[in-house]
C-alpha cells in the first residue's frame, strides 16, 4: 500500500518526534519542576486561543451552547459560557447555568459510598442484597465494590428507557431484572447505569436518608455548590424568569428588582438531534438516571467540587480516595484502567469521566500531579458530543506537555487508556465488528529494528470502504494519494499511547472537495473507531 502526500509528511514528522520509551517510563511520574510555572496570560495552542478552539468546535458540531471551567488548584482562573442554553428563548450560557452532568453524577455517588464507608455504615466487600431486597439471586451476591468497578455483569437499563416516562428507582431495576448477567461477576468491566442506581439505593439504606438529600448535605452544601441540584429542586431553588409573554423579546425583567436573578442559577434546555432537527428534552428525563446521571451543575461548581476531591473535605482518608481514583483490579489479577466512571491513562495522575445523557454531553478531566494540577470541565446541551479532544487541547493551552506533540488542526488525536499493542488490537477488532476491511498494517518500530535503528512504538493501520473512497475520487482523483483511510497508534517519550488520524476537514479543504455530507460521515466513523479503541467504556 502507498501513503499519500499528507500521510507521508505526517508519519515522517511524527516518527522524528517520537523517542524510545520503556514500559517503566510509562508508569513513572516525573519529578515536579520548581518553581511551578502557572498563571500565563497567553493561553493558546499553536497560535489558537481557547476561545477560538471552542468557537471552531461549536460551529463544527452545531452546538446550541457550551460552558467551560478550568482549575489550577486551588484557583478557578477561567469560567465562561458560549452560545445559548435555549434555542427558543433569550437564555445564554453563563457561569451559573446548570447543565445535566450525566455520567459525572456517578462520581458523586462514589464519594457518597466512601463517606458511608468511613462512617462504618457501608462495607465495600458486602453484598448489595444487604441493602437492597428483592433482587435476582445472581445480583444479590454482587458486592458494593464490584458495582463501583462496573464489574457486576448486570445489564444496563438505559437501552430500555422511554424518556417520555418517569421511573421510580425500583422501576429502573425492573427493566432488566429478567435479563441474564452479561458476564461472570468480577471477570470483566462494562459501564452500567444499573450499577450506579443500585449504589444509590444502598446509600439510602445505609444512611437512612434519601440519596439526593445525602448528596445535598454531604457534598453540595459542604462544598458550597450554589448551582448544583436535581431537577426536582428547580421549582424551589432555580431562578427561572420565563414570563408567558415578553413584548419586544425582552424576556428578562426580574433582575431589575430581585438580586438572585442577576446572572441567575437557571437550567439549560437539552437537545437531541432527531431527523436533522434539534428537539428539546424535558429536564425531568434526567431523573430516570437515578444515581448515574440525574445531577445538574455548572462547570464552575464542578470545578469547586473537583478541588475538594484533591484533599480531605469530601473523602477524609487518602487510602479511601485511592479506592475511587485508582484503576480496577479484578479477582483474576487483571488491571482495568477504570473505576466508577473514571478512566485512567499513562499520563501520570490523569483521570477523566465523561459521557452523555438525554439532551446533554459532559466531560471532566483531572491532571493531579503536584506540578500540574489542571482540571478541565466542559458541558454542552446537545446529546452525543464527544468533548475529549477539545478538553485535551484546552489543557495543553495551559501547559503544552499535557497534550500530544502534534498539530491537531491536521491530526485528530486522543490518549488511549491502553498500551500500543492493545490499542491496535482494539482498533482492528472494532473495524472487524463494523465489517470494514483492513488493507495493511505498518509497524514502523519493527521495521526500524530490522535496519538496526531504534523507534518507539509507531503503527499505522490502513482500512476503508472502497465505495466511499471512490465517491471522493470521482470528485478529484488526486485524493487517491491520501486514501484508503488510516490511523496511527504511537507511544511518546513519556510512555503515553496516542491514537490519531488526519483531520478530514483539512484534507477536504486541501483538495477542494465539496461533499460535506460524506466528509462528515467519514469523520464520525473515524471518531467512533478511535474512541472505541482508546476507551474502557463504550460511549
Amino acid at each position: 500500500m502507498r501513503f499519500g502526500r499528507a500521510a507521508s509528511l505526517f508519519l515522517t514528522s511524527a516518527a522524528a518526534a517520537l523517542a524510545v520509551a520503556s514500559a517503566a517510563a510509562a508508569q513513572t511520574a516525573p519529578s515536579p519542576r520548581l518553581p511551578i510555572e502557572r498563571g500565563s496570560p497567553n493561553l493558546s495552542l499553536r497560535g489558537e486561543t481557547i476561545d477560538e478552539l471552542i468557537a471552531t468546535f461549536i460551529a463544527k458540531h452545531e452546538l446550541p451552547g457550551l460552558t467551560l471551567a478550568i482549575v489550577q488548584a486551588p484557583y478557578i482562573p477561567r469560567s465562561s459560557g458560549y452560545g445559548k442554553t435555549n434555542l427558543d428563548l433569550d437564555e445564554l450560557a453563563s457561569t451559573k447555568t446548570m447543565w445535566n452532568i450525566g455520567p459525572i453524577t456517578q462520581a458523586f455517588t462514589a464519594v457518597a459510598v466512601m463517606q458511608l464507608k468511613e462512617q462504618g455504615k457501608l462495607n465495600l466487600s458486602g453484598p448489595i442484597s444487604r441493602h437492597v431486597d428483592g433482587l435476582p439471586a445472581a445480583w444479590g451476591r454482587v458486592t458494593i465494590l464490584q458495582l463501583m468497578q462496573h464489574s457486576s455483569g448486570i445489564p444496563d437499563y438505559r437501552g430500555k428507557l422511554d424518556n417520555a416516562k418517569r421511573y421510580a428507582p425500583r422501576d429502573l431495576i425492573d427493566l432488566v431484572r429478567g435479563d441474564p448477567l452479561l458476564f461472570k461477576t468480577g471477570t470483566q468491566v462494562r459501564l452500567s447505569a444499573t450499577d450506579a442506581t443500585l449504589l444509590a439505593l444502598a446509600i439510602e439504606h445505609a444512611s437512612g436518608m434519601p440519596y439526593r438529600e445525602f448528596v445535598r448535605v454531604n457534598q453540595i452544601e459542604r462544598e458550597a455548590l450554589e448551582s448544583t441540584m436535581f431537577a426536582d429542586d428547580f421549582a424551589k431553588s432555580a431562578k427561572i424568569d420565563r414570563p408567558a409573554s415578553h413584548p419586544g423579546d425582552n424576556q428578562h425583567s426580574r433582575f431589575k428588582s430581585e438580586v438572585p436573578f442577576i446572572n441567575p442559577v437557571e437550567p439549560a434546555t437539552g437537545y437531541q438531534l432527531v431527523n436533522g432537527r434539534m428537539v428539546a428534552v424535558a429536564p425531568e428525563a434526567s431523573s430516570n438516571l437515578f444515581g448515574f446521571g440525574d445531577l445538574w451543575s455548572s462547570a464552575e461548581d464542578i470545578s469547586k467540587w473537583d478541588i475538594g476531591l484533591a484533599g480531605s473535605t469530601l473523602i477524609k482518608e487518602a487510602a479511601d480516595r485511592d479506592v475511587v481514583y485508582m484503576p480496577t483490579k479484578l479477582a483474576n489479577g487483571t488491571v482495568v484502567p477504570a473505576m466508577i466512571g473514571w478512566e485512567f491513562t499513562h499520563h501520570p495522575g490523569f483521570m477523566e469521566v465523561k459521557g452523555d445523557s438525554p439532551g446533554f454531553s459532559s466531560y471532566l478531566s483531572r491532571f493531579t500531579e503536584s506540578d500540574e494540577l489542571v482540571c478541565v470541565t466542559l458541558l454542552s446541551n446537545k446529546q452525543g458530543v464527544d468533548l475529549t479532544v477539545l478538553a485535551r487541547q484546552i489543557a495543553a493551552a495551559y501547559r503544552g506537555e499535557l497534550g500530544p506533540d502534534i498539530d491537531q488542526r491536521q491530526i485528530v488525536a486522543q490518549e488511549s487508556k491502553y498500551g500500543p499493542s492493545e490499542t491496535v488490537a482494539r482498533l482492528k477488532s472494532g473495524l472487524a465488528t463494523a465489517k470494514v476491511p483492513v488493507f495493511a498494517t505498518f509497524d514502523h518500530a519493527e521495521n526500524a529494528r530490522g535496519v538496526g535503528e531504534q523507534l518507539g512504538a509507531t503503527t499505522v493501520v490502513v482500512f476503508g470502504n472502497p465505495k466511499v473512497g471512490t465517491k471522493l475520487m470521482q470528485q478529484d482523483q488526486a485524493i487517491g494519494l491520501d486514501l484508503p483511510l488510516r490511523m496511527l497508534v504511537w507511544q511518546d517519550a513519556r510512555g503515553r499511547t496516542w491514537i490519531g488520524y488526519p483531520n478530514l476537514d483539512a484534507l477536504a479543504g486541501r483538495y477542494g472537495l465539496k461533499d460535506a455530507g460524506t466528509i462528515k460521515a467519514m469523520t464520525g466513523f473515524m471518531d467512533g473507531a478511535a474512541r472505541n479503541a482508546a476507551n474502557v467504556y463504550a460511549y
